[in-house]
């Protein structure tokens, strides 16, 4: 066997490799002989046919499936032993003509090469990484919220602004019939919010679905309909007021601290404006990391320039798939496809550059902090060594545990490297006028 490389360019390579009888004749020969021992044919014994029969029924099926078989083990052993960083799977040049009857075959595969290229992440334009902070207004809604939700409900006999309605929804076209109890803080527009006030039990409220809540997602919740219909639902409905309550403030003070976050953890309102601050904080670090992580991709994608095998990996996306493309269709997935493509390639280098890979210490490890978090949201705050153990053995038993974690692992470092070597610059913000920069809302 002779394997030789060609190289069109430097992202194209056709490799050829030359098979000749000593290459597979021994395999073939074994193959058709112990086949012999077991063929079924009518008018022969079992074991006793002749292997001139067998040759000639089956030598040619063998032949062809043991030549591909070596040409796909030489062929990736070639390419490991090379350390050729291939794009996509070799494609095999189309030959129509191979006669299987002679000795010696020549194949060829076409190749496409990972291009070379250097990245930076320190460059002269900063990227924006937010430090999103709780203000004195988020936390006093949000203590406002507590006191409401652990606040006595007061029945009343006429809706006021401020109440808890509770009625059933109902539109007979739309197939809407739903019992609920709606804030009047969730109406949106003066105009629904006085159809509401002043309404006793037993009254009907007529309403339009569009612009009545201040979130159209709401729809959803109150209507119990899905989420593609609640988007574009603008019918009238009908609310039946059942109940009428006002909630009335809980106290501020230790018994409800107590219910919130355990016996004397909390001691004062300014302790509980701190910890309300704090879990906060901490929740804004993960929107802003993934902010973060966005804006790095799209800045390595747009300021790493390298050139790829485009001709290659179209012809490779015609045939990877279930169902085979056309030229059309792949040049049309390899278009939506592109800015992914390079971005794995940028990963994968700097990965590889600057040895973040994921060993499996470090998997196990994540794995136990990961659990021991769920355990602690179920109240098994202190689990002995043996028990994340044996649940973290469990877990990375299953494959795709191990794939999703691993991915989870490879973010995490690659968010704390980003965040020490590429041009940030931070700038903190209220988390309302974040969601407002970001996605302009």
């Amino acid at each position: 066997m002779n394997i030789t490389r060609e190289n069109k360019d430097a992202l194209n390579a056709v490799v050829k490799i030359d098979i000749e009888k000593n290459d597979y004749s021994e395999k073939v020969e074994k193959i058709l002989t112990d086949y012999r021992k077991s063929a079924n044919i009518p008018g022969f014994r079992k074991g006793q046919v002749p292997l001139g029969l067998i040759k000639k029924q089956y030598g040619k099926a063998v032949l062809v499936d043991e030549v591909n078989k070596l040409l796909q083990e030489s062929l990736g052993k070639y390419l490991n032993d090379e350390k050729l960083d291939v794009l996509g799977n070799p494609l095999p040049k189309q030959q129509d003509d191979i006669d299987w009857d002679a000795e010696a075959f020549s194949f060829e595969f076409e190749i496409g090469l990972s291009p070379e290229f250097d990245i930076k992440l320190n460059g002269r334009k900063s990227i924006k990484h937010y430090t999103i902070i709780a203000d004195d207004k988020m936390i006093d809604d949000q203590i406002s919220n507590i006191q409401k939700q652990y606040g006595q409900l007061i029945s009343k006999s006429e809706v006021t602004d401020g109440d808890e309605v509770t009625g059933v929804f109902f539109n007979d076209e739309e197939g809407i019939e739903s019992t609920t109890t709606i804030s009047l803080d969730k109406i949106k527009g003066k105009a629904n919010l006085k159809k509401f006030v002043g309404a006793k039990v037993g009254d009907i409220i007529t309403v339009k679905t569009k612009g009545l809540f201040t979130d159209a997602h709401d729809l959803m919740t109150y209507l119990k309909v899905d989420h593609d219909k609640a988007h574009d639902l603008n019918v009238q409905l009908t609310f039946t007021v059942n109940e009428i309550n006002e909630r009335g403030l809980a106290d501020l003070d230790q018994e409800l601290f107590d219910k919130l976050f355990g016996k004397d953890a909390i001691k004062s309102v300014t302790e509980l404006k701190a910890r309300i601050k704090a879990d906060a904080e901490k929740q804004f670090v993960q929107q802003s990391d993934q902010k973060l992580l966005n804006d790095v991709t799209e800045y390595l994608v747009e300021n790493t320039k390298f050139d790829l095998p485009s001709e290659f990996l179209q012809k490779w996306l015609q045939t990877v798939g279930e169902e085979p493309l056309t030229e059309v269709q792949a040049k049309e997935e390899y278009e939506k496809s592109e800015k992914s493509m390079r971005y794995q390639l940028i990963e994968s280098k700097l990965i590889v550059d600057n040895n973040l890979q994921v060993n499996f210490e470090e998997l196990k490890a994540f794995a136990g902090e990961m659990i021991k978090g769920q355990m602690a949201q179920f109240g098994q705050l202190n689990p002995s060594d043996k028990e994340v153990e044996d649940i973290v053995a469990r877990v990375l038993s299953n494959q795709d545990e191990v794939k999703r974690m691993s991915e989870q692992l490879t973010s995490q470092k690659l968010l704390n490297f980003y965040k020490e070597n590429a041009n940030l610059k931070v700038k903190k913000l209220t988390y309302d006028t974040f969601v407002k920069e970001v996605y302009g809302k």
